[in-house]
């Protein structure tokens, strides 16, 4: 008894000192990001600020330029918003369609068409910036929110379907078939019965989806410029501006915000 004891008090004490040196840089970055630039200069990166001073976030939030162009953080805050959701929502609902036909309303043909979309989940990001571009370009969709969100919703079906289809394809086919029997029709019976039923397949796939989508960089880089950039390409011109002296605070305040917002945004 006492050597489990000790062996779990030491398993909680390795695990406790591990999450500890994980959480070293997170710290250095939030401590980093409220203090004054001069102290920064002057003293130890690991030390507490000797004067708290929040000019670096206020400067992070309201401040971001890119070109000649500058406005505040929150502009492309609200400009990822405006996409992420959509394509989120979007092709969450279509790979759950998907999944809910490649498993219940199977058609001649249909596992080639899954293994196709399964094969779409390997295609790089940079293997499709350039007929990405043409397509958007051709639509009048470049520059611009519809763009990436088409985009997203095309990149992020395969994953979706792949999700939806393993997780309808255990699913009671007795429902589905009662659900026939009793005259419902097709969409009835995706959202009477399969919806209702996808609650841990749906949290899944959106904090996947989200998070995919909130993260990236390459897409929003390419087929957006200026005013209409997210939140990743402001950052990354906020952090890597040349212009003035380095300001450390400022760049660990927009890090650290931004890593906030991602954390907290799927939770509940």
């Amino acid at each position: 008894m006492g050597t489990r004891i000790f062996f779990r008090f030491f398993l909680y004490l390795l695990l406790s000192l591990l999450a500890l040196v994980y959480l070293i840089p997170l710290l250095v970055m939030l401590s980093t990001s409220f203090k004054s630039i001069e102290e920064i200069r002057s003293g130890n990166i690991m030390q507490l600020p000797m004067v708290w001073d929040v000019s670096g976030w206020e400067k992070a939030w309201s401040t971001a330029c890119i070109g000649i162009s500058c406005l505040g953080v929150h502009n492309y805050f609200l400009n990822s918003v405006k996409f992420v959701i959509p394509a989120v929502l979007l092709s969450t609902l279509m790979g759950a369609l998907n999944g809910y036909v490649l498993t219940q309303w199977k058609f001649k043909g249909s596992n080639y068409w899954f293994g196709m979309m399964l094969f779409g989940c390997f295609i790089p990001f940079q293997a499709v910036l350039i007929p990405a571009a043409t397509v958007l370009g051709k639509l009048g969709l470049s520059d611009n929110v519809g763009g990436l969100i088409l985009v997203h919703v095309a990149y992020g079906l395969g994953f979706t379907t792949l999700f939806f289809r393993n997780y309808y394809s255990v699913f009671p086919s007795e429902l589905v078939s009662a659900g026939k029997m009793d005259g419902a029709g097709f969409f009835r019976i995706f959202t009477r019965i399969l919806l209702p039923n996808s609650g841990p397949i749906l949290v899944i796939t959106i904090i996947w989806q989200f998070t995919n989508v909130w993260n990236d960089f390459l897409f929003g880089a390419s087929f957006t410029s200026g005013m209409n950039s997210p939140i990743t390409v402001a950052l990354n011109n906020l952090v890597n501006s040349t212009t003035g002296a380095k300001e450390y605070n400022v760049d660990m305040a927009g890090k650290y915000f931004i890593r906030g917002l991602l954390a907290g945004s799927v939770k509940g």
